[in-house]
């Protein structure tokens, strides 16, 4: 649902979240422009008033029950007459507050867009939904990530300690667990879970596939859930889409919500999804460990590679933190090996300068270079993805016969390593942790307030509940025009690997 709210009354006074009424106004706006006979000390810190443009609220849907004429009486939250903890007045969030997608504006702009903006996420001082009637079923599906056990045990210590919801269940093997056995359907408690946040993978198990619409509704229904926690990846989100829009034509008063899970961070709108801070940590160390087996050998290179099948935050941000780095390789940006201009060339003179150097290639970088069959174009996995070639040991053979054609006199090595089970597999580090924990909460109290069909999520810092159809298609590439990708080059000094050099 898109939704218009009022424009604000009383605009920021600081220039960067708002935008100006008129083309008029840009003098006004434009720091570099100069006073233009105002009666202000352009020198001194003004206040300058404008106009927002028109703001748009992206809604999330709620549950037939909470629509219902009339509505339902509301449900006291729990969290107010907890023994031990009694939130303030400023505890609960109202029913108007919202966040921005965007942080900044062009206030020079003469046409500007709408300002989107979300529901903030956070727990409601009324529930649409009485726990005590409430079963709720967590399930993980995809690949593994760190951070899965932990946003599994913060739910259900959510979900019990705060809400009081006794009826909790942990369904094995991800999507296929909905139809599954019964010993697929495990009763969780917070003394089950207790340690899970220390344990890499999940505890659940997980499966990729096993989708199938009509026996997962169905196996929903018969159980008796009414709240259902799906825990994955961009496909996962997908399939919580159909799901949701199952419920929703069999009329059903069963909310669903998704919570990101990609090591990627692919997901767009969110700022980041959980585990990919982990993974940079762990990455960093594999990259520590390249470099020093490239600078013990003659012509050393280190090769790493890399997660990010569509893009390359793993290796861009792992690059930045280690400084070691010669080349980052990734999706974004096309690269080539011979000729002037290319990988060789700069690697070349590279170890010449320095003995040796470090390569990062994220997984899905170079794929169109590498030779394949024609069933291998079309080879998918079970999510529907389509396989890629190991981009890692063909680059590692490509680099010796280069060595080999090109300096056979010399000696050179090179030192492959390919750390990708080692970050799926290790617990999250303190900052996932805490985000983990952040977006089950998130989950819980927007599943209580009546809603559904939604993704919880920081958006600029401020957790929000955006429609999970959105989610399942925005997409986060690494934008290689911000400062970003310009610090990688900075650091690097690589090519720009553009086809006119060569």
């Amino acid at each position: 649902m898109t939704r218009r709210l009022p424009r604000v009354l009383n605009p920021s006074p600081s220039p960067r979240s708002s935008q100006p009424r008129h083309p008029l106004d840009r003098r006004h706006m434009d720091p570099t422009a100069p006073n233009s006979g105002g009666n202000h000390d352009a020198t001194a810190p003004t206040n300058t008033a404008v106009t927002l443009p028109p703001v748009t609220l992206r809604d999330v849907p709620r549950l037939p029950a909470a629509l219902a004429s009339p509505p339902p009486a509301p449900v006291p939250n729990p969290i107010s007459s907890h023994p031990y903890f009694h939130p303030p007045s400023t505890f609960y969030i109202s029913p108007g507050d919202v966040s921005l997608r965007h942080a900044f504006f062009d206030l020079s702009s003469s046409s500007p867009s709408p300002l989107v903006t979300y529901r903030r996420a956070g727990p409601r001082d009324h529930l649409a939904v009485d726990p005590a009637c409430a079963r709720a079923a967590l399930v993980t599906c995809g690949g593994l990530c760190p951070g899965l056990n932990t946003v599994l045990r913060e739910l259900v210590v959510g979900l019990q300690g705060l809400y009081g919801v006794r009826d909790v269940f942990g369904v094995a093997a991800g999507y296929r667990g909905f139809y599954g056995a019964d010993e697929d359907h495990v009763r969780l408690d917070p003394a089950v879970v207790d340690d899970w946040h220390k344990k890499g993978g999940t505890v659940l198990k997980t499966t990729r596939g096993g989708f199938d619409l009509g026996k997962i509704v169905d196996g929903i229904v018969a159980r008796g859930y009414t709240q259902v926690y799906v825990i994955g990846g961009d496909g996962t989100m997908r399939g919580a889409v159909a799901i949701f829009k199952e419920f929703k034509r069999r009329g059903l008063n069963i909310s669903i919500t998704g919570i990101p899970k990609t090591v990627d961070n692919d997901i767009g709108i969110i700022d980041r999804s959980f585990g990919f801070q982990t993974a940079v940590e762990i990455a960093q160390q594999a990259i520590d460990a390249a470099h020093v087996e490239a600078i013990s050998a003659v012509n050393g290179v280190g090769l790493v590679k890399l997660m990010g099948r569509s893009t390359g935050h793993i290796a861009l941000h792992a690059t930045l933190s280690s400084r070691d780095v010669d080349c980052c390789l990734i999706p974004e940006v096309d690269f080539y090996l011979e000729g002037k201009g290319g990988l060789f060339e700069f690697l070349y003179e590279r170890i010449k300068q320095k003995g040796h150097a470090v390569i990062v290639v994220a997984e899905g970088a170079g794929q169109d270079l590498i030779p394949r069959t024609d069933d291998q174009k079309r080879e998918q996995d079970e999510s529907g993805n389509i396989v890629f070639l190991d981009v890692g040991p063909w680059l590692k053979s490509e680099l010796g016969r280069w060595w080999k054609r090109e300096h056979p006199n010399e000696l050179f090595t090179v030192k492959y390593i390919d750390p990708t089970y080692m970050i799926r597999a290790v617990p999250a580090n303190a900052t996932d942790n805490l985000y983990c924990t952040l977006l089950a909460h998130s989950a819980i109290h927007g599943v209580m307030a009546g809603f559904t069909g939604f993704v919880p999520g920081p958006i600029n810092g401020t957790y929000s509940y955006i429609p999970l159809e959105d989610v399942a298609v925005a997409k986060n590439p690494v934008d290689v025009n911000d400062h970003k990708w310009a610090w990688v080059r900075s650091v690097t000094n690589q090519p720009d690997f553009l086809k006119s050099q060569a």
